[in-house]
């Protein structure tokens, strides 16, 4: 599948990354997310959507 027939979506960090567990914040540092209210896009794929379903307490998803 080509990259430019995925969507992209935006994520953005809505809560601390304080409390939680070392594999979270590596997802989360996997994300490009390092600070509260930071927003990354990326293109709609199954490890991106993997990587935000393991964390996705602490993100919203933004179409």
């Amino acid at each position: 599948m080509a990259k430019t027939a995925l969507k992209k979506i935006k994520i953005k960090l809505k809560k601390s990354l304080i409390g939680s567990s070392e594999s979270q914040r590596r997802v989360a540092t996997g994300l490009g997310l390092s600070k509260i209210n930071q927003v990354v896009e990326h293109f709609n794929s199954p490890t991106i959507l993997g990587m935000v379903n393991k964390i996705s307490h602490l993100l919203e998803v933004i179409e």
